[in-house]
């Protein structure tokens, strides 16, 4: 059985608008405020200027540096009244190459004296390649980030809490609960006995 002229135009027709319904068009915002907040003993925390942006941020819905922002403003809290933190942005980038995507980012968090002196410090760095020959790049990009980011959430948090700790305070400062006083309880009364009815 062959197809008909008809037939053959309509083919590669087909195929074009499956190949556009698969793009993705929605995109939910990378937000991190679910995660534990590392409260920090300063009075407040900064964010450096982000690098320049890379060639394929324009085609990213959520951009690698713009994911980092939102990390560190829902993670990072400032708890203490003296001294500061600030947040940089090392590397935020994602590179099209031959295999797919490579993506790499990387921060560091100072922690700073009133005075400015450095007090301590804590760096993080995580990278993914992800497979892509064609197709979704939105959605391939938007899926890179989202798997780095959790990645960086991950290593983040590990390197705070290791290089940090003496900086790090609880995220909750409410009191305990008054214990409870026990008291003795008093020893149960006899019941008086049955009186006898009058004559």
């Amino acid at each position: 059985m062959t197809l008909g002229r008809r037939g053959l135009i309509l083919l590669p027709l087909l195929a074009g608008g499956c190949a556009t319904e698969l793009a993705r068009t929605s995109f939910p915002p990378l937000t991190y405020g679910y995660l534990t907040p590392l409260q920090l003993n300063v009075a407040s925390i900064e964010e450096a200027p982000p690098p320049p942006p890379s060639g394929l941020d324009v085609s990213d819905p959520v951009p690698p540096a713009q994911a980092l922002i939102q990390m560190a403003r829902d993670r990072l809290v400032a708890g203490g009244t003296l001294g500061r933190a600030a947040f940089f942005i090392d590397d935020a980038t994602i590179r099209r190459t031959s295999g797919g995507l490579d993506g790499s980012l990387a921060v560091h968090l100072d922690v700073l004296t009133s005075e400015g002196t450095r007090a301590g410090y804590a760096e993080a760095r995580v990278s993914r390649h992800a497979d892509f020959s064609g197709g979704d790049l939105r959605g391939a990009l938007y899926d890179i980030t989202a798997q780095m980011m959790q990645d960086m959430n991950v290593e983040f948090e590990f390197q705070v809490r290791q290089s940090l700790r003496e900086w790090l305070q609880q995220a909750t400062t409410a009191p305990p609960p008054p214990a409870v006083e026990q008291a003795p309880l008093a020893p149960p009364t006899s019941p008086a006995p049955p009186t006898s009815p009058a004559l």
